[in-house]
C-alpha cells in the first residue's frame, strides 16, 4: 500500500506531490493513533475477559459440584427407588411424551412365563377378553389425554393384579402389581363397598321414584334419609329442608305406638288419616326395626279403598244382572267350593236358596241332581264325575251337551277362572234342537216339494248369479245340468233361453228386476209366449236378502181353457140377457091379460052384474085366487128381472114402521085363517121410522109372513117383532115349524129353490130371494137361524138413517134420488 502511493507521488507534479506529502503525514499520524487506541483496547478487553473467564470457570465448578451431588442423591434415590421396587412384585411401563417405545421395568414374569418384555403390551396374551379390553381403552385415554385409572385384573396364570395408570410430567406411567394377602382382601373389600355403594344409590333412586313415602330413622328415633315422595307429603323444599325442620309425617301418638312396638320386637302396622300436603288421606302405615335403627313406609289407600267401593257396586250390579239373564251361572273356586249362582241355575236345576247358601262343593251338587236324576244317565258315573272336575286344571275345556232324562238339552260351557276355579255356563237349549230340527225337516220338505213341482223355479242372488234352482227349471228352459251347477249368471241364462222366447225386452226386464238397485224392490209378472208354441207366465219375487225368486209356469192349457169358458161365457151372457128380455117381455104380455082376468072376475062376483049360486061363486073364489096367485109370481119373477139388470129404484121416505107392519098383517090375514096359525106382532110403542121404500119393506115382511105361515103347523104362531139397536131397525120373523135341515139351510136363498119340506106350503121359490134382494138393496143384511123340529128365525137388519150405496149411507135428497 505503501509502495502505491509512492509510485502516486512520483507520478503526479511536485506542487501536488508536496501536498500530498503533507496529508500523508497527517494520515500516518492518524492512523498510529488508531493503532495505540485499538492495542490499548485490546489489552483491556483481554483483561476483561481473563476476568469473566476465572469468576466463570470458578462458577462452573461450583455449579459442576452441585450438579455432581444432585446426581449423587438422584442415583441414591434411583437406587432405593429399584430397591422398593424390586421389594414389590411388580412391573412398570413409561412412555416418553409422544414416543411409542416404552420403557419397561420390573417383574414382567407376574403376567408372562417368558422374559418378552415387549409382549407384555399385547394385553389379550395374559388378560381375558373384556379385560384386555378395558386395559387398551384406558392406557390409550391416558397416553392420549392424561386421565389416569385403576382396574382390578386376573391374569391367565390365576395372579390377581392391580393396573394404575397415571400421568407424571409429560410421560405417563402404568404400573401393574401383584396383590395378595391383605392387600388382596382390601381390594376386594374395596369392590364390594363400591358395589354396595352403587346398590345404595340405585336403591335410593328406586325408592325416590316410588309414590309411597319412606323413611329411616337412627337409634335415638331421628329421621336420617327421607324419599322424595316424603318431602311432598310435608311439603319440604328437599331432604335438607326436612332435616333441618325435622318434619314429620305421622302424629307424635303414632310415633310412640310405633316405638313400642320396635321395643316389643313387632313390626307395626296401622291405617290411619294422615295430612299428606295439606290433604286428609287413609294410608297404611308400616314401621319396623332395622339394622342400627327403623324404617317406614306410607301406602295410600284412597284411591284403593274407592277402587274397592266401585267394584263392590259393579259386583252387585253383575249379580243383579246374572240375575236376570237366562244363562244359568255357577262359580267355583280353586277349592271346587260354589262361591256364586244366580238365579236361572236354580231354576234349572231345582235347588233351594238355602242348600246354596252352604257353599256346597261341586261334588256334592252333582251327587245330588244325580240322585234326584236330573244328570245324564251315565254307565259309569264317578268316572263321568272325575273327568268333570278335572275340567279345573284344564286351559280351554270344550263345551259339552246333555241331554237329561226329563227330555231337556242343556249346552254347558266352561270358562277356567284366572285365580283358579271354575265357571259353569248352563243354556237350555231344547227349544233351539228343535226349532234347529223342524227347520232341517221343513228344509228337506221344500227342497222335495220344490223339485217335484212342475213349475220352474230359479233364485238369483243380489250379484245376479244362480243360487238355486229345481228340475222343472232346467227342463222347461232345455237348459244343461252342468250348466246350471256352475251358478251362471242371469245374463248366461237369458242367452241359454232366446232360443225360445227370442224376445229381448223380456229378458231386459228380468235382468233389470234381478241385478237393478231399485229403491222399492217390487214384483213382476209377464207372460211369455215360445216358438214351440206353449206359453210362460213368469213372475219375479223379492227376497229379504237381496236375492230374487223366479218362477215360471206352463199355462199353455189354462190359457186354451181360459180362452174357451171366455168364448163360452159370452155365449152365456149372451143367453142370459135374452132369457131376461125373454122373461120381462112374457110377464108384461102375461099380466095385461091376468089383469082383466082378476078384474073381470071380481066383476062376476059383484051382485050388480047378476047373481051367482053357490057353485059358481066357489068357482069365481078359485079363480080369483089362482090369478092373485100368477099375478104376484109373475110380479116377482119382474122384481128379479129389474135387479138383475141394476134397474132396481128405491123411493127413500119416512116409513112408519107399526103401521107398515100392520098393514104386512092384514096382508097374510086370509092365509092364518085358512091355515089355523095364529100372527103375534111385537114391538115398542115408540119404534118410529127409519129412511127405506115403504113399498118394499111391506114385500119383504109379507113374504117373510107368508113362508112362515106355510111352514107352521095349525095352532102354531108366527111372531113379527121390530126393534131399534144402535143404528139400526132390526125385523124378526119367528116360527115354531118343522125348521130347515143344515144342508138346505144355504140354499134357502137361491132362486126357484122350493122345499116343501112335507108341509103345505108350496111355491116357486122366490120369496126368499126377493126378501135378500130388496132388503141387500137397502144396505141391510139377512139372517137366518133354523134347526129341525124347533123352527126358524129369519132376522132383516136395516140402516135407520137411510140406504146405504157400497157401504156408504145416504140420506135426504141423495137418497131421494136414488129411489
Amino acid at each position: 500500500m505503501l509502495r502505491s502511493a509512492s509510485l502516486a507521488m512520483i507520478a503526479m507534479p511536485m506542487a501536488a506531490r508536496a501536498e500530498s506529502l503533507i496529508d500523508f503525514a497527517q494520515a500516518e499520524e492518524t492512523h498510529g493513533l488508531i493503532r495505540l487506541s485499538a492495542g490499548a483496547g485490546l489489552v483491556i478487553f483481554s483483561a476483561i475477559t481473563i476476568f469473566f473467564h476465572l469468576a466463570g470457570r470458578q462458577a462452573w465448578r461450583k455449579r459442576e459440584l452441585e450438579l455432581q451431588a444432585e446426581v449423587d442423591r438422584l442415583r441414591q434415590q434411583a437406587d432405593r427407588a429399584r430397591s422398593f421396587s424390586a421389594s414389590d412384585s411388580q412391573f412398570v411401563v413409561v412412555w416418553a411424551g409422544s414416543s411409542n417405545e416404552p420403557e419397561i421395568e420390573g417383574d414382567i414374569s407376574l403376567a408372562l412365563d417368558a422374559p418378552l418384555p415387549r409382549r407384555i403390551l399385547g394385553f389379550n396374551t395374559w388378560l381375558s377378553a373384556d379385560q384386555a379390553s378395558a386395559m387398551e381403552a384406558n392406557v390409550s385415554r391416558l397416553r392420549e389425554r392424561g386421565q389416569g385409572f385403576r382396574l382390578d385384573l386376573v391374569s391367565h396364570n390365576g395372579r390377581h393384579l392391580e393396573a394404575e395408570g397415571r400421568a407424571i410430567g409429560s410421560r405417563a406411567v402404568l404400573r401393574v402389581r401383584d396383590v395378595s394377602g391383605d392387600r388382596l382382601e382390601l381390594m376386594r373389600l374395596r369392590a364390594l363397598h363400591a358395589e354396595q355403594t352403587s346398590q345404595l344409590e340405585i336403591l335410593r333412586s328406586l325408592l325416590d321414584v316410588s309414590s309411597h313415602p319412606i323413611w329411616t330413622r337412627n337409634g335415638a328415633g331421628v329421621l336420617t334419609w327421607v324419599n322424595d315422595a316424603y318431602c311432598r307429603a310435608v311439603e319440604a323444599k328437599d331432604r335438607r329442608d326436612v332435616a333441618a325442620r325435622n318434619l314429620e309425617l305421622l302424629d307424635s301418638q303414632s310415633r310412640e305406638q310405633a316405638a313400642r312396638a320396635r321395643e316389643a320386637g313387632q313390626p307395626w302396622r296401622v291405617r290411619r288419616n294422615v295430612v299428606v300436603a295439606g290433604e286428609r288421606k287413609l294410608m297404611e302405615v308400616l314401621d319396623a326395626s332395622l339394622s342400627g335403627g327403623s324404617g317406614g313406609v306410607a301406602y295410600d289407600l284412597s284411591e284403593l279403598e274407592g277402587l274397592r267401593a266401585d267394584h263392590a257396586r259393579q259386583m252387585d250390579s253383575h249379580i243383579r244382572t246374572l240375575d236376570q239373564i237366562a244363562t244359568a251361572i255357577a262359580i267355583f273356586d280353586r277349592t271346587k267350593n260354589l262361591v256364586f249362582a244366580n238365579a236361572a241355575y236354580r231354576q234349572l236345576w231345582g235347588l233351594e236358596q238355602a242348600f246354596l247358601d252352604q257353599k256346597p262343593s261341586d261334588s256334592e251338587i252333582l251327587e245330588r241332581l244325580r240322585a234326584e236324576r236330573r244328570l245324564p244317565e251315565q254307565a259309569d258315573f264317578r268316572s263321568w264325575k272325575n273327568s268333570l272336575l278335572s275340567l279345573y286344571h284344564s286351559l280351554e275345556p270344550a263345551p259339552q251337551v246333555w241331554h237329561l232324562p226329563d227330555g231337556r238339552t242343556i249346552r254347558v260351557g266352561f270358562d277356567p277362572n284366572p285365580q283358579g276355579g271354575l265357571t259353569y255356563l248352563f243354556d237350555d237349549v231344547t227349544e233351539r234342537f228343535t226349532l234347529e230340527s223342524q227347520y232341517n225337516s221343513l228344509a228337506r220338505v221344500q227342497s222335495e216339494t220344490l223339485d217335484a213341482l212342475q213349475e220352474g223355479v230359479a233364485v238369483f242372488g243380489a250379484d245376479g248369479r244362480l243360487k238355486f234352482y229345481n228340475p222343472s227349471f232346467g227342463r222347461m228352459w232345455r237348459l244343461p245340468l252342468n250348466q246350471l251347477t256352475k251358478k251362471p249368471h242371469i245374463d248366461v241364462i237369458a242367452q241359454g233361453c232366446r232360443s225360445l222366447v227370442p224376445e229381448d225386452a223380456a229378458w231386459n226386464d228380468l235382468r233389470s228386476i234381478v241385478t237393478g238397485l231399485h229403491a222399492a224392490r217390487m214384483g213382476f209378472e209377464r207372460r211369455m209366449p215360445r216358438t214351440d208354441g206353449s206359453i210362460v207366465d213368469c213372475a219375479a219375487a223379492p227376497l229379504p236378502d237381496g236375492g230374487t225368486l223366479l218362477t215360471f209356469i206352463d199355462v199353455t192349457d189354462g190359457v186354451n181353457v181360459e180362452r174357451a169358458l171366455t168364448e163360452r161365457n159370452q155365449a152365456l151372457e149372451a143367453a142370459e140377457r135374452l132369457r131376461d128380455d125373454f122373461v120381462h117381455h112374457v110377464s108384461y104380455e102375461l099380466r095385461s091379460p091376468l089383469t082383466n082376468i082378476i078384474g073381470f072376475i071380481q066383476l062376476l062376483g059383484d051382485s050388480s052384474v047378476g047373481p051367482l049360486n053357490e057353485k059358481q061363486r066357489e068357482y069365481t073364489n078359485y079363480v080369483l085366487k089362482s090369478s092373485a096367485a100368477l099375478l104376484a109370481i109373475i110380479n116377482d119373477i119382474l122384481d128379479l128381472a129389474t135387479i138383475d139388470r141394476d134397474a132396481m129404484e128405491l123411493r127413500a121416505e119416512d116409513v112408519d114402521i107399526a103401521k107398515t107392519i100392520r098393514e104386512a098383517a092384514e096382508g097374510v090375514q086370509d092365509r092364518l085363517a085358512e091355515c089355523q096359525v095364529e100372527l103375534s106382532l111385537v114391538m115398542p110403542k115408540d119404534i118410529g121410522v127409519f129412511r127405506a121404500d115403504s113399498k118394499r119393506i111391506r114385500q119383504i115382511l109379507f113374504n117373510l109372513l107368508s113362508n112362515a105361515i106355510g111352514f107352521s103347523e095349525p095352532g102354531q104362531t108366527v111372531t113379527l117383532a121390530a126393534f131399534r139397536r144402535a143404528d139400526d131397525i132390526v125385523f124378526k120373523v119367528s116360527d115354531n115349524g118343522r125348521g130347515i135341515p143344515p144342508d138346505i139351510l144355504d140354499k134357502v136363498f137361491n132362486r126357484f129353490e122350493s122345499h116343501t119340506l112335507n108341509s103345505r106350503h108350496r111355491g116357486v121359490g122366490l120369496g126368499l130371494s126377493i126378501v135378500r134382494a130388496f132388503v141387500e138393496a137397502h144396505g141391510g143384511e139377512v139372517l137366518i137361524d133354523s134347526a129341525p123340529g124347533e123352527g126358524t128365525v129369519v132376522t132383516c137388519i136395516f140402516p135407520i138413517r137411510g140406504v146405504r150405496e157400497n157401504g156408504r149411507q145416504i140420506t135426504g135428497e141423495k137418497a131421494e134420488g136414488l129411489a
